[in-house]
């Protein structure tokens, strides 16, 4: 029986009644794996709403939380929920003139921060924030940089004097359907962030869907990395009420190898950018391998593509083959799957668009990745493939309840539960995307004979060439990120006569390239070998494409596209506007 309710505060009630004594985290705390039950998460969530009501907090009132993920952003989100507030996260990556925007157009009146880095920034502009009273740290080392701020654990006495059970269980059922759970800022590749205002329906429309079409349950594990400001993330978080699974922290991405091997997860939520970085892992250890491994791998892989047509038309597979692809799994997949703790059943991909080779590739391998498509202003998904109906290269059916239109201009058009209910202050940008309930999403695509939905790009992003040929930049950027010695690509060339590109270099393998040519590290960026190898693999992917789509130059960039110098969004897409002002010169000297 399905326990969510009408809001995200009952269906926690209800999880805890539930599953108060099974695990719901697990942290890695000095080396060891914490675990925090159910029911520890219900006393820290009523601990931080009466204190959140101590402070002054009422309900309607926004309340920030600037921190990656982790329990304390979870206990803190659930606590904003409970005393009737709204959360507003912030991504630990936003620079401190973005965080106030934020917290000055949302009128935040406390701000949850992650640690003395994070609470710096917040400091740094807090007089510029008049309706900022309380600013609460999770950790800290250094008591004297605090400040104003209160440790989380202090803040936490404040509200024991007026803990009550009765009280506390009547809060998490007064939050209604209609009413506000969230303000999150896009973070957007342009111009200033807007205010996406979801309501606890949007969320519940969401969780009944994904309950009907995803099969998981509390047996299951989840290593989580992706940021919680994310929507996806918070999907991802809120699930949990949802299944009552486990849900593992993972240290960080450098560690994620290991954590892997100790949590072994059932399933993984992650961006394309990581199956992206994964792919180009394994192709390198293969190339660099003996012949015999070589050898070994790609007849492998060309068993396990042949194994993943079959399955993809619903065809039995032939005694040879079965024998074929048992050889090959334990030649080569088994080890695979081993580094990802031996128990994956699935991926599950969002955020931005993946490469149908990579999904491919890895479904060959044994493993499916089922790729998912929504924006902020659906909630998360609106469509996703599942795991006994999918097609690669699309985003699967509607989920759900989800009606789909495509415009005469191809842009997808979405009417949802889960469509949003506002831009927060912000009536012309709402009207702009918001027309006879339905959602101009800004997307461009189309519906599969199969009924699934194929992603082409954003409509803002398509290139029309000086010839008027439309042309669809991610595609081509998808193709040159599985290459293995290139880490990322912006494609250019609206209203020009022919199409370049900026590239970064892998710069792990670029530097195996430069030792084995004797290659200074300080001549990478500019050797004429370099520069041959770059060349070369765009004219192997130029080979894939029609004379309008190929790129005629490019330029490699000294530095790695990252969040922190501007390029990337949080969710790791490319920012076009931002690279094309920020490399203008670059681009130019190429025309």
């Amino acid at each position: 029986m399905s326990l969510i309710q009408t809001s995200l505060t009952h269906t926690f009630r209800n999880r805890i009644l539930q599953s108060a004594d099974r695990i719901a985290f697990k942290r890695k705390v000095r080396g060891i794996w914490e675990e925090i039950t159910y029911q520890e998460y219900y006393n820290f969530v009523q601990e931080i709403c009466f204190s959140l009501l101590e402070s002054g907090v009422e309900r309607g009132d926004r309340v920030a939380l600037l921190s990656q993920s982790r329990t304390e952003w979870a206990f803190a989100d659930m606590g904003i929920l409970s005393c009737g507030a709204i959360t507003v996260p912030i991504y630990q990556s936003n620079l401190a003139s973005e965080i106030e925007y934020i917290l000055k157009n949302s009128e935040a009146k406390a701000v949850f921060v992650e640690n003395e880095t994070q609470l710096e920034k917040v400091l740094s502009i807090q007089n510029n924030v008049p309706s900022l009273k309380t600013i609460v740290i999770f950790e800290y080392k250094n008591a004297q940089a605090l400040r104003n701020a209160i440790p989380l654990e202090e803040f936490c006495q404040k509200g024991l004097k007026r803990k009550d059970p009765k009280v506390f269980d009547d809060l998490l059922q007064n939050n209604g359907p209609d009413d506000t759970a969230t303000i999150v800022y896009t973070s957007g590749t342009t111009g200033l962030p807007k205010g996406v205002v979801l309501t606890h329906s949007n969320f519940i429309s969401e969780l009944s869907d994904i309950e009907s079409t995803i099969g998981l349950s509390q047996e299951d594990t989840i290593l989580s990395f992706l940021p919680f400001a994310h929507i996806l993330a918070r999907i991802e978080l809120y699930c949990g009420l949802t299944f009552g699974w486990t849900h593992a922290f993972a240290e960080g991405i450098p560690q994620l190898v290991d954590n892997l091997a100790e949590i072994r997860p059932t399933f993984m939520f992650a961006v394309p950018r990581i199956y992206e970085k994964v792919y180009n892992k394994i192709l390198s250890q293969v190339q660099d391998g003996s012949s015999l491994k070589k050898k070994i791998f790609y007849w492998s892989l060309s068993v396990g593509r042949e194994v993943s047509q079959r399955t993809q038309k619903g065809l039995s597979l032939s005694l040879g083959l079965s024998l074929k692809y048992a050889v090959a799994s334990k030649l080569v997949f088994s080890k695979l799957k081993q580094k990802f703790g031996g128990r994956l059943k699935f991926f599950i991909s969002g955020g931005a668009p993946l490469s149908r080779d990579i999904a491919e590739f890895f479904h060959a391998a044994g493993f499916l990745i089922l790729e998912g498509y929504g924006l902020t202003e659906t909630t998360a998904a609106a469509f996703t493939n599942q795991p006994y109906r999918y097609e690669f290269g699309t985003v699967g059916p509607p989920l759900g309840e989800v009606q789909v239109r495509i415009a005469a201009d191809g842009e997808i058009l979405i009417k949802s539960k889960k469509v949003f209910k506002e831009y927060f202050k912000n009536p012309q940008a709402t009207a702009e995307v918001l027309k006879e309930g339905w959602l101009y999403s800004g997307d461009i695509g189309h519906l599969t004979e199969k009924g699934n939905l194929k992603i082409t790009d954003r409509k803002k992003d398509i290139i029309v060439t000086s010839g008027g040929k439309n042309v669809a930049p991610q595609k081509i950027e998808n193709l040159l990120k599985t290459q293995r010695y290139i880490s990322q690509a912006m494609v250019y060339g609206d209203k020009k006569n022919y199409l370049t590109a900026l590239i970064t270099l892998n710069l792990e393998e670029a530097l195996k390239f430069a030792k084995n040519n004797h290659i200074e590290e300080a001549q990478i960026f500019s050797h004429p070998k370099i520069e041959k190898l770059i060349a070369d693999l765009i004219a192997e992917t130029n080979k894939a494409l029609p004379s309008f789509e190929t790129i005629k130059k490019f330029r490699i960039l000294k530095n790695d596209f990252s969040i922190e110098t501007g390029e990337l969004t949080p969710s790791l897409k490319v920012k076009r506007k931002y690279c094309s002002e920020k490399y203008k010169e670059v681009i130019q000297s190429m025309y």
